[in-house]
């Protein structure tokens, strides 16, 4: 059977999983226990995607097995991939969308927020970022400083203040994801294919959650946890975090 030739996927993510896992591991840590604190105030973590396929992190972490019940998603299907993909590349580059986004799930003073968006420049991140910010709430940020760095202040996917996601995070989280990001190229094709974004940063929104639980265990603290739904007895032990989170989280 002849073997896959995947020219040099994999290494290319594990080589980026490794680095994420060596560089950013303290801040990996110092953002966990961000949720935690949350976890112990009884308080909702709340996650936005800045636009297009960041948006899926924010799904992989809301309502899944073994994942945090208290994860309240941002949730805006015009930023989504599930748009019409030249509408939500507009609507990611629109000035004060993000921003009535927010205003919309009504953050509050102390609040979390998660805000993962690889490229971090565009409008629709920056003014969630800045709204989030006036409401007294804390932000992590996952992104990636090659795009912040090396996009140009004036380049014109960039919001007008041309400020980076980083500038305005209290934990930042480098996924040093490759400008372009698309990181594969195969002999007699012009174009890179197979992107590294969303692999690596599922792994990031695992190993906060990874990270979390242990803070919580060790803090005497029970996290609050989904089975999963399609298990027997699934139901059943997610009823209770059903009750409790129903009315707090719009997406339930």
């Amino acid at each position: 059977m002849m073997a896959l030739n995947d020219f040099g996927y994999l290494d290319a993510i594990k080589a980026n999983l490794d680095r994420v896992k060596r560089e950013q591991g303290a801040a990996i840590t110092t953002a966990a226990s961000l949720l935690a604190d949350a976890i112990a105030a009884d308080r909702l973590i709340h996650v936005y995607g800045g636009g297009g396929h960041t948006t899926l992190v924010m799904g992989e972490m809301f309502f899944r097995a073994g994942g945090l019940a208290n994860i309240n998603p941002i949730m805006e299907t015009g930023l989504s991939v599930f748009n019409q993909a030249l509408k939500y590349l507009e609507l990611e580059r629109t000035e004060n969308y993000g921003a009535a986004i927010m205003r919309y799930y009504d953050l509050q003073a102390g609040d979390l927020l998660i805000i993962f968006h690889n490229i971090g420049i565009n409008a629709a991140t920056i003014d969630a970022a800045l709204e989030a910010r006036r409401a007294g709430a804390k932000i992590v940020a996952v992104s990636s400083s090659y795009w912040q760095d090396e996009m140009p202040r004036d380049h014109f996917i960039r919001h007008s203040s041309g400020q980076n996601l980083f500038e305005l995070a209290d934990v930042c989280i480098d996924d040093y994801n490759p400008v372009g990001d698309a990181a594969v190229r195969v002999p007699g094709c012009d174009t890179p294919i197979a992107p590294l974004s969303n692999v690596v940063d599922f792994a990031i929104a695992h190993w906060l959650e990874i990270e979390c639980v242990r803070l919580c265990v060790e803090r005497g603290v029970t996290p609050p946890l989904w089975s999963s739904a399609n298990v027997p007895g699934g139901d059943e032990r997610n009823a209770a975090a059903l009750k409790k989170y129903r009315p707090l989280v719009k997406s339930l």
